[in-house]
This record gives structure tokens, sequence and C-alpha cells, in this order.
């Protein structure tokens, strides 16, 4: 199965990068438990900057976005990470799911998730994320992670989990989503069409 993950982090290292690894890491190790081979790739948006903001001003996307764009259309699963910025996701960030078909990711399986520096902006995936990908008519899993700075190497209290189980329990969600969803059906080949087409006609 394949496994896109998008992060929008901005700094290197980056703290939004690390939850994107952690919620893969958990994501495969549930779909490796049942059984299933699984392919990982990462996208970091802050590299593709340039190529979104021309997207913009030309309507073309280079064929660097183009391919990041086949990658994440075409994946089984989908994890998005932004950094919080202004209480809602990154103008990069939504930038690159602007560029994207609005029916590209119908029923795709997909993990949300951001960073901050306070807890207090945790709603951000429930006002701005959740309704993004429900708008773009994804399957959102029910867990979104928040991982403020005081969340790293947090047990939790009497009333939430800490980061590590919220963590584990988004990514076998995501696993679970993945594996139940049906084969996705491959476009047919331009060429190959054409040759049928072309077959089909008879010359007298």
């Amino acid at each position: 199965m394949k496994l896109t993950v998008v992060s929008a982090g901005l700094s290197t290292p980056s703290s939004t990068r690390l939850l994107a690894d952690r919620l893969a890491g958990a994501a495969r190790d549930e779909l490796v438990d049942r059984g299933h081979t699984v392919s990982i790739e990462v996208v970091e948006l802050r590299a593709l900057a340039g190529d979104i903001a021309n997207h913009f001003v030309t309507g073309f996307a280079s064929p660097r976005l183009a391919a990041v764009i086949d990658t994440v259309t075409r994946s089984d699963g989908l994890i998005a990470v932004t950094p919080v910025f202004t209480a809602s996701y990154s103008g990069l960030f939504k930038s690159f799911f602007d560029v994207i078909a609005p029916d590209a990711l119908t029923g795709q399986p997909v993990l949300i998730a951001a960073t901050g520096g306070t807890a207090r902006h945790s709603l951000v995936l429930e006002h701005a994320l959740r309704p993004l990908f429900a708008y773009l008519r994804a399957a959102v899993v029910p867990t979104a992670v928040y991982a403020a700075s005081e969340d790293w190497g947090s047990g939790g209290d009497e009333y939430t989990d800490g980061l590590p189980a919220r963590v584990r329990r988004a990514g076998g969600e995501l696993a679970a989503l993945m594996a139940a969803r049906p084969p996705r059906a491959e476009p047919a080949d331009d060429v190959t069409a054409l040759e049928r087409q072309l077959a089909d006609l008879r010359f007298d």
C-alpha cells in the first residue's frame, strides 16, 4: 500500500515533520501487523513553495509539482500536517491543496495533524483542517492530532491521552481505513485507449 505524508514545516529540524514521521510510523506498523506491505513517501512543501506560487500565476504545474500531485492523489492514504500560523493552517499548506483538483481526493483516507507553540490553538484541527478535507470529500479519520510544545514527552493527564497514545490511535484509524478501502482503479492508459479506438476503426 502507498502512504504519502505531506509536511508543511518550514524549519530544519521541524516539529511538524517530526509529528508527520511519528504518525506515518504508527500507520505503517498497524498496516504491517495486518499483513500489508507499505511504501511511504514524504513531501516537504517548503521545497515546492516556488512551484506552487508559479502554478497560481501561470495555471500550470511544473513537472516537479505535477509529479508530487500525482503521488498524493494516487496514494492509498494521506497524512497532512501543518504548523499553525495566525490561528489556522499555513498559507503554503492551503495553497498546495488549492492546486489539487477538487475531486482528486474523493474517498481517500486522510489523517490530519498540526503543531503549534501553545495548546490554545488545538481547535484549528476542527475549524480549519477537517472542513478543508471534508470539502475535498476525503475520508478523514476521527482522531486528529495536535502537538503543542509541551506535548512532546508528555504522558497526558486524567482527561486526555499523551501524544504517543494519540499518535498510535490516529495511525491505527488511518491504517484501518486504508485496509478497508477497495483497490483504486487505475485510469486507462491514454496510449492504450487510443490504440484501442484505432483498432476499432474499420477502413474499407
